[in-house]
């Protein structure tokens, strides 16, 4: 949580039309929920964990990527899972104001779908994990390190455009 509190200052905006979905994480010997979203241009937004796939959880995931990136998509593009559909409809009512274009398709959702790969690729070897609070901020640094590789942090700011990762860390933590 600290390393996105320090990186966060450095991060690029991202597009206002955004792929959502969910992907299963082992947690604690259960399968628990793990909302991601990227961008058309495919640069991710944050991820919550959640124990269950409802309503809430969809709608608290839309709530941290909008308090993060600090804008509303306009577009969302989602799977068929009603209660997605149904959580973007809410989030989109409040506050008023421009609402929110549901896209649901098959294929659209492919580069969402790609990007969850990286993750798994990562957290795969780790055979799940034991308790949910480890989950969550293990998975925040795997997700950091992804958005780090993405290119989506303006690195020149730091002086550091062109340096290996062990001096863009200690500039950051410096920072």
């Amino acid at each position: 949580p600290e390393f996105e509190k320090k990186w966060h200052r450095y991060a690029h905006l991202i597009g206002p039309s955004w792929r959502v979905d969910e992907t299963y994480v082992k947690v604690g010997g259960t399968w628990t929920y793990l909302y991601r979203g990227v961008d058309k241009s495919g640069k991710s937004t944050v991820s919550h964990l959640s124990r269950n796939r409802t309503v809430g959880a969809a709608k608290t995931y839309l709530r941290k990527a909008t308090r993060a990136h600090m804008r509303r998509p306009h577009t969302v593009t989602l799977d068929g899972y009603a209660a997605s559909h149904r959580a973007v409809r809410e989030f989109s009512e409040h506050p008023p104001g421009r609402p929110i274009t549901i896209r649901s398709s098959k294929y659209l959702n492919n580069l969402i779908e790609q990007d969850h790969r990286a993750i798994k690729s990562r957290i795969g070897p780790m055979l799940g994990f034991k308790d949910f609070v480890s989950a969550q901020i293990t998975l925040a640094g795997v997700e950091l390190l992804h958005r780090i590789r993405q290119g989506q942090f303006a690195l020149r700011k730091l002086g550091v455009a062109n340096k290996t990762a062990p001096e863009i860390w200690n500039a950051v933590l410096a920072a």
